[in-house]
């Protein structure tokens, strides 16, 4: 495997540090993604907690809920996206665009843009694949690579983030979620010395490239050291 010529710097040793008294939560954490996947959930956000709820919906409509999520997130919050979830989970199936952009009236930044892309992305799993969300992950999840090629070609406003993002919140392991917090980071740790933007496929899989090298180097496993990386600047461990 490459190597990454880390200094044993103070920087590096506070970061172990930080990791050993973070474990137990960030594993917590891990392991309830895990289960998601598992079972019939969803997430609920309230008194400014993530509660993880078991539910009588079908597997496909709880991991299209978790889509949903992750197409909320980009470029805003995971406590934004959790918010918002809760306010048109009832019109995730069925709804309407329109009616889903008045219900985040007041709660969501982009209510006007991405309800249409929701509604793009579910009819587009309809029609092509009759809905089967987890029958298509079943079929793909042997090549990490291409299952989340499926969700960055299938799913409208995902990129290499996103579909990582998702499927690392469904229990997937191994994908970097290279959002501004992770990528300044790995600057400032020296996994990387610059990085190119727009980040296309390549870019995105050498920069995970790298911070699976550095995983490595310093002991901390890559899904652990994603969520450790992203409490450092946000301060909590949340998905």
């Amino acid at each position: 495997m490459e190597s990454i010529n880390l200094n044993d710097s103070l920087a590096i040793r506070n970061l172990k540090k930080e990791y050993l008294l973070k474990k137990e939560k960030i594993s917590s954490r891990l392991n309830e993604f895990d289960g998601f996947y598992s079972g019939n959930y969803s997430w609920h956000f309230y008194d400014n907690k993530m509660e993880l709820k078991e539910n009588s919906n079908d597997a496909d409509f709880s991991l299209f809920e978790e889509l949903c999520f992750c197409i909320l997130t980009a470029n805003t919050s995971a406590e934004m996206g959790m918010r918002s979830i809760d306010k048109i989970r009832n019109l995730l199936i069925n709804g309407s665009a329109e009616e889903m952009s008045r219900a985040l009236e007041g709660t969501y930044r982009f209510n006007n843009l991405r309800p249409a892309f929701i509604v793009h992305t579910r009819e587009q799993f309809k029609r092509s694949y009759n809905f089967k969300l987890k029958e298509n992950i079943e079929s793909l999840k042997n090549d990490p690579d291409i299952l989340r090629d499926f969700f960055v070609d299938n799913v409208k406003g995902f990129g290499y983030k996103e579909a990582s993002h998702f499927l690392r919140n469904i229990g997937f392991k191994g994908y970097a979620i290279l959002d501004k917090h992770i990528l300044n980071s790995l600057i400032e740790f020296g996994v990387v010395d610059e990085i190119k933007m727009p980040l296309n496929r390549d870019r995105y899989l050498g920069i995970e490239g790298k911070m699976k090298v550095f995983s490595n180097e310093i002991g901390i496993p890559m899904d652990e050291l994603d969520l450790l990386l992203w409490s450092r600047r946000n301060g909590r461990i949340l998905k």
